[in-house]
Parts: C-alpha cells; sequence; structure tokens
C-alpha cells in the first residue's frame, strides 16, 4: 500500500505561543491559512493569504471579514508576525494560544473553470485550496484548483450576513451546516445547488450573493488528511475512526442533531492520551476538558467515554490531519502516543 512520500508537517501543523507583538516561528512552512485561537479567552481569527495580512474572519459568527492592523502583520517562510494586538484576537498581551496552519498555493492566481471566475490559492499534493470569487447571487460554479473533488468546504462571506456554511461529502450535497452555531445538517438546494462538486469546480446557490467569499476547500490523501463520518455507540469503549495516520488534528460535529459544538482537537495541546483538551469553532470560550476525551493512534481515532461531543448514538463528521502516515514512505510504521 503506498503512503505519501513527503512530511505531514510540510502541509500542516500546530504552533502554540503566548502573547503578541512578535514574530512566531516554527511552523516549518509559510502558512496559507492560519486559524488562531485563544486558549483562555479563545477570541477566534481565521487569516489566508488570498486576502493578505491583517484580514480575517471570526468563525464563531457570522460577521464581515474584519482588518485590523496590529493583528497578523504578516506571513512569513517559518511562520507569521504578530502586532499588539489591542483586540486580544491573537495573543494580547500575555494569552497562551494555538495556531492552526495550512500550506496552499500562496496568494493566489486567476482561475476561470466556473461560471463564476475566482481567485485560486491551491495545494494539490495535500488537497488543499483557497478560492476567492464575486458570486453572481444565483446557481452557478465556482474553480477550485485541486484537481480532484473537495470532500470539506468551509465558507465566508467577506460582508458578513451569511453563517460559515459548511459542504461535506457524507451529509450531500442537498444539505449544509454551520459553522459558527450547533445545528444539525440543514437541508437547502440554495446552497450547493443539490450538485456534488467535480474536480475543477463545485456549485453553489441563491444563498450565496450580495459580497465576495472565501472558500476553503479539502480533499482527502492517504496517509495526510481524511474527511469523514461515524456513528457513535454511547458506551465508554467507544467508536474507533480509521484514518490511515497519527492524527495531528480534528475537527468533529454531530451532524444528526442540534446542541453539540464544533470540537476542535490537536497534538500539541494534549502530548499525550486522552486527548481532552477542546476549543470549538462555534464559540469564544476558553478551552474546556471533555471527560474521557479521544486518544491518537497510530492508524485512527479512539473515542472514550460518552460525551455528547463524540460519543453519543448520533451520526459525527470529522476533518482530520496527520502528525505521520501509518506506514512512511522508508517502510517505517507510525507509533502510538
Amino acid at each position: 500500500m503506498a503512503y505519501i512520500s513527503f512530511q505531514p508537517s510540510a502541509h500542516f501543523n500546530t504552533k502554540l505561543y503566548t502573547g503578541a507583538n512578535k514574530t512566531v516561528t516554527g511552523v516549518g512552512f509559510q502558512p496559507d491559512i492560519c486559524w488562531i485561537k485563544e486558549r483562555d479567552a479563545a477570541a477566534s481569527a481565521v487569516f489566508n493569504a488570498v486576502r493578505g495580512a491583517t484580514k480575517f474572519f471570526e468563525s464563531n459568527s457570522n460577521g464581515a471579514e474584519q482588518t485590523l492592523a496590529d493583528s497578523l502583520t504578516a506571513f512569513t517562510s517559518d511562520g507569521f508576525t504578530l502586532g499588539a494586538d489591542s483586540n486580544s484576537y491573537v495573543g494580547g498581551s500575555s494569552q497562551a494560544t494555538v495556531s492552526w496552519n495550512w500550506k496552499a498555493g500562496g496568494t493566489g492566481s486567476a482561475n476561470t473553470d466556473g461560471s463564476d471566475n475566482s481567485t485560486v490559492s491551491v495545494n494539490t499534493t495535500a488537497g488543499i485550496s483557497i478560492v476567492k470569487w464575486t458570486p453572481s447571487g444565483s446557481n452557478a460554479t465556482v474553480g477550485h484548483g485541486l484537481g480532484a473533488v473537495p470532500e470539506c468546504m468551509l465558507s465566508f462571506r467577506l460582508g458578513g450576513g451569511q453563517d460559515r456554511f459548511v459542504y461535506h461529502k457524507d451529509i450531500g450535497n442537498t444539505h449544509y451546516m454551520k459553522l459558527s452555531t450547533t445545528d444539525a445538517k440543514i437541508d437547502d438546494a440554495n446552497a450547493w445547488n443539490d450538485t456534488t462538486p467535480t474536480s475543477s469546480v463545485f456549485s453553489v446557490g441563491s444563498q450565496f450573493g450580495g459580497s465576495d467569499s472565501v472558500q476553503y476547500c479539502f480533499t482527502s490523501v492517504k496517509g495526510f488528511s481524511k474527511v469523514g463520518s461515524y456513528t457513535g455507540n454511547a458506551n465508554a469503549d467507544g467508536a474507533f475512526i480509521y484514518t490511515g495516520f497519527k492524527p495531528a488534528f480534528v475537527l468533529i460535529k454531530q451532524s444528526s442533531a442540534a446542541g453539540e459544538d464544533w470540537n476542535m482537537y490537536d497534538n500539541k495541546r494534549n502530548t499525550f492520551n486522552a486527548t481532552d483538551k477542546a476549543l470549538f469553532a462555534n464559540l469564544s470560550n476558553a478551552e474546556a476538558t471533555k471527560t474521557g476525551g479521544i486518544d491518537f493512534l497510530s492508524n485512527g481515532i479512539k473515542m472514550r467515554g460518552t460525551d455528547g461531543a463524540f460519543n453519543t448514538s448520533q451520526t459525527y463528521i470529522y476533518l482530520a490531519f496527520a502528525e505521520e502516515p501509518l506506514v512512511a514512505s522508508n517502510g517505517t510504521p507510525a507509533t502510538a502516543r
């Protein structure tokens, strides 16, 4: 079985730091998506290289893109530079903060594959792209540049007023979810026009309109990333998800019922199992400890306990990225934590 020949940390990496007004190094590459969340105050800011430094969205609201000159001021070859952050979005004076970083393709280039033209920053090796376009307000297609079918997409409208739409292959093209709420999946043809993405374009309906939009697109890459779903078993010996790699990050949301948050776990805030320190994409809450937690194993994720966030008798969707593949290109197997 063939696995990736690259190090996952060259395309995704979590970096912890404290405070702002500094240059954060050690990411390992120049990030094109940088999602920053304070751990105790838990403000949230999502930056990308297409829109440029100082411009960000909050994942926990449907507000417009913000521009703050003293937030993330530059992307560097090994991380990013922060201003004084007087508004406490990227670390404030002394906040413990986490950044999740993805490598796409820089500031982007023109794409004319869809009926609505787009600017695309793409990393085909790792299955990651950033797409910016001006929606026509009616049914349309938009080029994404992946050369593979997007399996998960997170959408942000620059002008605000639209919930952060999420496409996920396992809830299908007739439904969407909201990254900024605890809602279950929503049936609405006006989101994705009831049309599955192709290897060149994704489809949107009349829900998209009135303002430029940015969409983050991901597709599964063996040994590096996985988009999937599972059904919890409501048992202390919880469900197991096979990913084919030792996870570095996972985003989990109950999709079949409302009420649970978008939980975010990583291998840097918890360096051993159980991985129980959760942050929340839809909340400004501080980091919380989940009873039982989840285990990051050499080949996947094991749920521990019956927390509604990850293991009741409901369906859950997830997006996960690797620390290392189950088997490296040189034949070396991953070890458990």
